[in-house]
């Protein structure tokens, strides 16, 4: 019978699979389809054949130019992902124990390896790769539009009323601008925390963000640029007063003009040496993104704004998905005090919430500040801890030293306000394609490592999977962090002997103590809380079918957004620009614009939020009595009581070997790893993840396969 139920998953996955293959095959056609329009548009061919179309679209539909871009630009990508969605919510119906039969067909493993090149850090050849695809597109965007431009230059001079080499200043600086708007295109993807556009790329929001920072970077330097060659313009044709212009038919100055200032503000704050210094400063102007979106587009108009739509809108239904779960306070069932400045948070959660390993949550204790967000680790399991969710706190800043120091009062702390967002993570992970994993951390880089070493305890000892090998390097400063190893034990409830399982070595480096230093007699603090009946158990923000339900919001919101821009257009702005000597200005279109584009999403968002509260709100209902009687307080004192005694510290202590005053020599363990494929994952500060990478990069075994896990934001 289990070879039966094998063999029936295995065929299901192989239907699955093929299903995948052809939503991936569809959603690159539709890509190259919608390349082509971007490779096309600065060209003579565009302006000649296509262009003329629009204009006469303009006359004779309601709908204006806006919708043919739209569907150019606009809609394919949107129908991207909604493939993605699709694409992801089979990717979680896969079988686990079918994953072990793919084991090293990685197809990609060469391209996959690490690169270290000083102005961009740590990259893969495929990184790479799509990086120069990125930049050519750029260069070509850019040198098209300006042989176009330039064509014309002289009668664009005589009618504009000066010098031709004036004219090239402000033709330049239009073509640079019209460059930063395909960085901006891109900007917002990456910072979309449920993209469904992200994993057809085998990426998750989390390791995306340094493309959100290059994109940054290149949008915020082509658009002062941008800027500041039109005030040149201004200023040596003697029109300086045209920085005050605010014109209904064309490009409007004074949105522009005030957009860049915000754009500057947070630029500022962005680079590494005022963002580690003044944290807040940082996240706080972070928010200037709002101004500088609002007055791009009133800058702009829709036409241009089009282009970069897709994103921003992804970007906006994710942003309020967010608020909508931050809104509701969360249960914390209790909290672990280590000694080494470390919190481990346990919250309450409903059975139906699944998560991959290596996943993040954005946590907010209003009492410390109200609008900072911050992600950590989740170090729980879904498979073993089906009723709770825990995240691991290292003292690291002054938020979280703040929030220690709450804890850590000898007064116990009877209930804290929290509230979330998320967990994020992967859709799948892929440890058993490997017959070794080296698991190689620094201080507190060791907590997504807890994650995983659970499912994989949960893969050996309930699904009777093959499990790797697992050997884990951790270095720690001080003996006091040794604790952080505690966190490995599995919680109360775990199947006993589960952990024998599984093969795995521990190797605790001590870089800065010689010796063995006196054990703390200070035992683990465990703070219990009093449960409130305005908490909730965390749930799936839009249940369990939740990728499906995004591509039904993407969905139904672009389309209400549609109805709403044809209804204005059909009775309003057309009859006004048709029969009457009156222009509907171009602002006031692109104002409409975006307050449909907010209304559509937040009727679309909210109505498949409401649904689902209200399926998951029985059973919140049962957690909320449960933790309001007696019994459940009771049941917890127990909970914590066992959770430190379910796996003997003996058991564990046994597979511990502890070193002092030195640091693991990297290359000599990595090169003596057995097995036909060795999955190196390192998780710490940016040299120990560098010194990683050139080592299985170097090309002196070929069985090492790289994998970075970096949650710097």
């Amino acid at each position: 019978m289990e070879v039966m139920n094998k063999r029936s998953s295995s065929f299901s996955d192989v239907k699955i699979r093929m299903i995948q293959g052809a939503i991936l095959a569809l959603a690159l056609t539709i890509f190259l389809g919608n390349l082509m329009m971007w490779i096309i548009m600065p060209t003579s061919t565009y302006y000649q054949k296509w262009y003329p179309v629009l204009v006469a679209a303009t006359n004779s539909t309601f709908f204006d130019i806006q919708g043919t871009i739209m569907m150019n630009f606009t809609f394919p990508i949107l129908f991207i992902a909604v493939l993605g969605c699709l694409y992801v919510h089979l990717e979680k119906k896969k079988s686990d124990i079918v994953t072990s039969s793919y084991r090293n067909k990685d197809w990609l493993k060469i391209l996959k390896k690490p690169k270290i090149i000083k102005p961009l850090g740590m990259v893969t050849w495929i990184e790479l790769f799509f990086l120069a695809m990125f930049i050519i597109l750029c260069v070509w965007y850019f040198s098209a539009f300006v042989y176009l431009q330039f064509s014309t230059i002289t009668t664009y001079a005589a009618t504009k009323g000066v010098e031709v080499w004036q004219a090239r200043i402000d033709e330049l600086a239009l073509v640079i601008g019209l460059t930063g708007n395909i960085c901006l295109t891109f900007l917002f993807y990456p910072v979309s925390r449920c993209s469904s556009i992200l994993p057809l790329l085998g990426l998750t929001s989390e390791g995306s963000i340094k493309y959100h920072i290059w994109l940054g970077h290149m949008t915020m330097t082509l658009f002062t640029i941008h800027g500041l060659l039109f005030i040149l313009f201004w200023a040596v044709s003697g029109r300086l007063h045209e920085m005050l212009t605010w014109d209904p038919h064309y490009i409007s100055n004074v949105p522009g003009e005030l957009g860049l200032l915000f754009g500057l503000i947070l630029w500022a704050t962005t680079f590494p040496a005022i963002r580690r210094r003044m944290f807040e400063l940082f996240f706080y102007t972070h928010y200037l993104y709002i101004l500088f979106m609002v007055f791009y587009v009133l800058h702009t108009g829709m036409f241009y704004a089009c282009i970069m739509l897709p994103g921003f809108f992804l970007f906006l239904i994710d942003r309020y998905l967010r608020f909508l779960q931050s809104k509701q306070k969360v249960r914390l069932i209790s909290a672990r005090v280590l000694t080494c400045e470390t919190l481990e948070l346990n919250f309450s959660k409903i059975s139906g919430l699944e998560y991959s390993p290596t996943s993040i949550m954005f946590l907010n204790v209003p009492s410390i500040s109200k609008l900072q967000w911050h992600p950590f680790t989740v170090t729980s399991n879904s498979n073993l801890e089906s009723d709770t969710i825990s995240v691991v706190i290292k003292c690291e800043g002054s938020w979280t030293k703040k929030l220690y120091s709450v804890m850590s009062l000898p007064s116990s702390v009877n209930r804290i306000d929290v509230s979330v967002e998320g967990p994020y993570g992967p859709a799948s992970t892929h440890f058993l394609r490997h017959d070794t994993l080296v698991l190689i951390s620094g201080g507190s880089g060791i907590t997504p490592f807890i994650s995983i070493i659970r499912e994989l305890i949960y893969m050996s000892s309930t699904l009777k999977c093959k499990t790797p090998k697992i050997l884990l390097l951790s270095m720690f400063r001080n003996t006091t962090q040794l604790s952080m190893l505690d966190l490995l034990h599995p919680i109360a409830g775990t199947p006993s002997g589960c952990s024998s399982n599984l093969d795995l070595q521990i190797e605790a480096y001590i870089t800065r103590e010689t010796e063995p230093a006196q054990e703390n007699s200070e035992p683990l603090r465990t703070i219990l809380f009093k449960p409130d009946h305005s908490d909730a158990p965390i749930t799936p923000i839009l249940g369990q079918n939740n990728w499906l339900w995004l591509a039904a919001i993407i969905s139904s919101s672009f389309a209400l957004y549609l109805l709403f821009v044809g209804l204005l257009y059909q009775y309003y702005v057309y009859p006004m620009d048709h029969g009457t000597n009156k222009v509907f200005p171009i602002y006031t279109r692109a104002l409409f614009n975006m307050l449909f584009i907010a209304a559509a999403i937040v009727i679309a968002a909210s109505a498949a939020f409401l649904w689902n509260k209200k399926k998951s709100d029985r059973e919140t209902k049962q957690i909320q009595d449960m933790a309001d009687s007696a019994k459940s307080l009771n049941s917890l004192l127990a909970y914590a009581d066992q959770e430190l005694e379910s796996l003997p510290q003996q058991s564990l202590d046994k597979s511990i070997k502890t070193h002092y005053g030195h640091r693991p020599d990297l290359k000599r363990i990595l090169l003596e790893v057995k097995g036909s494929s060795v999955g190196i994952l390192a998780s710490g500060p940016k040299t120990l993840r560098h010194d990683v990478a050139a080592i299985c990069s170097s090309g002196l075994v070929e069985n090492l396969h790289f994998e970075s896990i970096s949650f710097t934001w």
